[in-house]
C-alpha cells in the first residue's frame, strides 16, 4: 500500500518532537518510521484505522512523564495504549497524535499477603497478576475474556470486569490505588494499600475514565484467597427468553454464584465446531458456577437447578471432576476467537437489568431480522452486561454501515430498558455519539468539566467519550 504523502508542516513538527522524545527515551523505544506505525492504527476494533504520527514505549513512571511534558509543550496529543485490545476503538490514535504504550512496563513492584495487596506496573497482562501469587494461594478477581493479553492499564481504563464479575466486581471493586502522570508531566499518587483514601474519591473518576484524565502506570491492586473449591453446571434451553427467564429468577431468588454465562444457538454452534467442548444442541445455553466448601456447593446448586427445572431445561449437566469443570468453561472461554472463524463482528456491550433479560434478547432477535444480519449472544449474564456479536461481510459495500445502525439500535435499547451504554469496553469511539441518548447536555457539561481540570488543553485520547459536537469547541478553546 503506498503512503499518502505528508503535510510539510506535520513532518516537520514530526521531527522536532521525535527528536526530543530521543532525548529522554532510549532508540529503540520511540517509533516514527511510516511502516512501522501502521501496527499502532487500530485495536480491537479493526473497522476504524489511523495510524499515528509516531509512538513511544516507556519503561517507567518517570519515563512517561518525561514524555508526556514534551507533547504538553508541543501541543501534541497522546493516545495512552494498553495492549490494544480495546473493542471500542478506545486506544485508535489521530494522525497528529503520539501512541503511548506501556507494554514495557510489566513489573510486580511489591506483593503484601498479609494486606493482600499487589502493586503493579500497568503494563502486565490481567492474567499474570494471578499467575504471580497464585502458587501462594492468592488470585486477582476481575477475568475478562481477554485475560490473556489485556493490559492492566486497559483494565483500569475501562473498568473491565469478566465472567466472576457477579461476585467480586469489576475493576473499580478491586483497585486500591494508582500512580497517574497528567498531560503536563506531573506525577500523582491516589489512593494506595488501605482500606480508604481520605478526601474526594479521586480513585473513583479515574477508574473508567477511558484515558480522558491521565496515564496510570502502576496500579495497587486487591488480592483475595482462592475459594475451597468450586463447580459449574451447564444448562441448555429451548429459547433465548426462557434463559433469560431462569437467570432472572435465580438473581430473584437472592442467590449470588460466582458467575452465570449465556451462550445463544450460533455461539455455541461456532464454539462447538472451534473447540468440541461437548455443548448440547439447543437454543440457549447458561453456565452458572458457585464456590465455597463442598456443603456450600451443593446447598446452593440444589437451589439453582431447583429453578432451573421449572423451565424445562433440554440439559442439565453438574461438573464431577477438575477436567470436566474446564470442558464446560472451554467453549465460552473461546466464543470470540470461535466467532472470529466464520465471519466479520462488531462486539458489542450494552448493559441492562437482569429483569429486562427476556425481553432485550427477543427485541435482539427482532432487529436482526429487521436488519438482515445474523447476531451471536454471549455475556456475562448475571449482572446484565451484554456482549451481541453482530455478524457482517467488511467486504460488501453497506455492511459496516448497515452493522453500525443495528448495534446504536441494540444499545439505545439497553438505554431505553434502563441500562447503559457500557459495561466494560468503554465508550472509545465506537459510542461517543450515542453519549447523547444516555445523557443530557448538562450531564456530558459537568463530565467535560472534569476533564477540563485534569487536561485543560484537551490533548488526551482525542476524539473518544464525548460526542464531537460537544467536544470541538471545548478543545479548540483550550488551543
Amino acid at each position: 500500500m503506498d503512503m499518502p504523502t505528508p503535510n510539510p508542516e506535520v513532518l516537520a513538527k514530526k521531527g522536532r518532537v521525535v527528536s526530543r522524545l530521543r532525548q529522554v527515551l532510549p532508540a529503540d523505544a520511540v517509533i516514527s518510521d511510516e511502516a512501522e506505525t501502521r501496527a499502532y492504527e487500530c485495536d480491537a476494533l479493526t473497522a476504524y484505522r489511523c495510524p499515528p504520527l509516531a509512538a513511544v514505549l516507556p519503561a517507567s513512571t518517570e519515563e512517561v512523564a518525561a514524555v508526556l511534558k514534551i507533547c504538553h509543550d508541543e501541543n501534541v496529543p497522546v493516545v495512552p495504549r494498553g495492549a490494544g485490545t480495546s473493542l471500542a476503538g478506545g486506544s485508535m490514535p489521530t494522525a497528529d497524535s503520539i501512541i503511548l504504550g506501556v507494554a514495557r512496563m510489566t513489573e510486580v513492584l511489591e506483593t503484601d499477603y498479609e494486606n493482600r495487596f499487589i502493586r503493579v506496573q500497568t503494563g502486565r497482562t490481567n492474567l499474570s497478576v494471578s499467575g504471580a501469587v497464585e502458587e501462594d494461594g492468592f488470585f486477582y478477581a476481575p477475568d475478562p475474556s481477554s485475560q490473556l493479553a489485556c493490559a492492566i492499564a486497559g483494565n483500569i481504563a475501562m473498568n473491565s470486569g469478566g465472567a466472576h464479575c457477579l461476585k467480586y466486581g469489576v475493576t473499580t471493586n478491586n483497585l486500591m490505588g494508582v500512580t497517574m502522570v497528567t498531560m503536563d508531566g506531573e506525577i500523582m499518587e491516589i489512593g494506595g494499600a488501605h482500606l480508604d483514601a481520605g478526601g474526594l474519591d479521586l480513585l473513583g473518576v479515574i477508574c473508567g475514565s477511558e484515558g480522558q484524565l491521565g496515564v496510570v502506570t502502576e496500579a495497587t491492586l486487591r488480592i483475595l484467597h482462592k475459594p475451597e473449591g468450586a463447580r459449574p453446571v451447564l444448562m441448555g434451553f429451548d429459547s433465548n427468553e426462557v434463559a433469560g427467564q431462569c437467570v432472572s429468577d435465580i438473581i430473584k431468588a437472592g442467590i449470588l454464584p460466582v458467575a452465570i454465562e449465556f451462550m445463544d444457538r450460533p455461539c455455541i454452534r461456532a464454539t462447538e465446531d472451534f473447540a468440541k467442548a461437548g455443548y448440547p444442541d439447543c437454543e440457549a445455553l447458561l453456565i452458572i458456577e458457585v464456590e465455597g466448601s463442598d456443603q456450600e456447593i451443593d446447598a446452593q446448586l440444589e437451589r439453582i437447578l431447583a429453578i432451573a427445572r421449572t423451565h424445562n431445561p433440554v440439559e442439565l449437566r453438574e461438573s464431577s471432576s477438575t477436567e470436566e469443570s474446564a470442558r464446560i468453561w472451554l467453549g465460552r472461554k473461546s466464543a470470540f476467537g470461535a466467532m472470529g472463524q466464520i465471519n466479520d463482528y462488531m462486539c458489542l456491550d450494552g448493559t441492562i437489568p437482569v429483569s429486562q433479560l427476556p425481553y432485550v434478547l427477543r427485541r435482539i432477535g427482532e432487529l436482526s431480522k429487521d436488519y438482515g444480519l445474523d447476531v451471536g449472544n454471549v455475556f456475562h449474564a448475571g449482572d446484565g452486561n451484554m456482549h451481541p456479536l453482530i455478524l457482517f461481510d467488511a467486504n460488501k459495500p453497506g455492511d459496516l454501515e448497515k452493522c453500525e445502525a443495528f448495534g446504536a439500535d441494540i444499545l439505545r435499547l439497553c438505554v431505553e430498558v434502563g441500562g447503559c451504554l457500557t459495561g466494560e469496553h468503554g465508550v472509545g469511539i465506537e459510542k461517543r455519539d450515542l453519549m447523547v441518548d444516555q445523557y443530557a447536555a448538562a450531564d456530558l457539561d459537568i463530565q467535560m468539566a472534569v476533564k477540563d481540570v485534569f487536561d485543560p488543553k484537551w490533548l488526551l485520547n482525542p476524539a473518544k467519550v464525548f460526542p464531537l459536537q460537544s467536544s470541538e469547541p471545548r478543545r479548540m478553546a483550550a488551543e
